[in-house]
């Protein structure tokens, strides 16, 4: 039997049909691309609204590699980073956050990791740490290859992110509080007494009309940053002086490229894990508390929050940091 071509409607249906059933279709080795702002969280990806760079992705720093990021290549393996660094003594810079979770549950996670019910369950700090580094190139240099520590975002001078692990890891940044938290190194040199400011003195200085900049000294060598020929200025011009766990202390800002990315991160997380409040510690007077919460009121305490909040030994993230400016920023965002 001869077959009868088709009428030019059926056709054009059948065409249609054809398009319309190929568009819905994920069609096997095609690419499936990043926009470029998104976390990754218990596997699934989130959007920040600001540039992020993960372990994954091409010059980023990968802190599930037990290598040594910046040694030469030929001397980076494990075994001989043992033998090199002192304080590097397991393979691994983070573990898993099993503290509080039961023998099944961590049988579970163990052998297929978190869904995301089970990390919000259990997340509900981020700590901010200024990293005394200056710029995230030498800050994972330190925690990775030297301190065998670890931090799930490292914030850079130019306001890239940089998320070296799995949200659902517990990373090695904050001692009683790893297992509950997710942590932040913001590229920032640092707090000192008065008069004791001579890294602050190398690392600040002034352009030719005047104004505030950031100095990277010559011996750091490439800084790495992702913004090109990127000038940083700290969000306010002069140093800033305060108190931090009852020591006087002066400090310059963060970069308003800081402060920006570090707004729509702290947004992202407040949003997706419920339990962290988008609050800081604070007084009965309302003003954030410049010191360590007492054990009681850390143990039930859940939102944002500086590293001096959990320890006695640390004023991080310093006396410079515009507490209110960020949190009212993230506070719009989320709405």
């Amino acid at each position: 039997m001869l077959c009868r071509p088709l009428s030019l409607a059926t056709s054009a249906l059948a065409c249609a049909t054809l398009l319309l059933f190929s568009s819905c279709r994920t069609i096997p080795g095609t690419a499936a691309k990043r926009s470029g702002d998104e976390i990754i969280v218990a596997g699934q990806l989130f959007h920040t609204g600001t540039p992020v760079v993960t372990w994954m992705d091409a010059g980023g720093y990968d802190a599930y590699r037990v290598e040594r990021r910046f040694s030469p290549y030929a001397e980076s393996s494990y075994e001989q980073t043992v033998a090199a660094v002192k304080d590097i003594t397991v393979p691994n810079r983070y573990s898993a956050r099993t503290n509080t979770l039961s023998p099944t549950e961590i049988e579970k996670i163990r052998g297929g990791g978190w869904t995301l019910p089970q990390l919000q369950n259990v997340v509900d700090q981020f700590v901010l740490h200024y990293d005394v580094c200056g710029l995230s190139k030498t800050c994972f240099n330190v925690l990775h290859d030297h301190r065998g520590l670890s931090v799930h975002f490292m914030l850079d001078l130019d306001g890239t992110i940089y998320q070296t692990l799995d949200l659902k890891e517990r990373a090695r940044h904050a001692t009683t509080s790893n297992n509950r938290s997710i942590g932040i190194e913001i590229a920032n040199m640092g707090a000192y007494p008065p008069g004791a400011t001579k890294t602050l003195d190398e690392w600040y200085g002034r352009d030719a009309t005047g104004r505030t900049i950031i100095t990277i000294p010559a011996r750091v060598g490439d800084p790495m940053l992702r913004v090109k020929n990127f000038v940083g200025r700290p969000a306010r011009p002069e140093p800033i002086r305060g108190v931090v766990q009852g020591t006087d202390l002066v400090q310059y800002d963060f970069t308003p490229e800081q402060y920006a990315a570090l707004a729509k991160l702290t947004a992202a997380l407040t949003k997706i894990f419920p339990k962290i409040t988008c609050d800081i510690p604070r007084g009965p007077d309302g003003q954030v508390l410049p010191h360590k919460l007492p054990d009681a009121e850390l143990a039930a305490y859940h939102g944002v929050l500086g590293h001096y909040h959990i320890q006695t030994n640390k004023t991080d993230p310093g006396p410079a940091l515009q507490w209110e400016k960020l949190l009212s920023e993230a506070r719009a965002l989320r709405n």
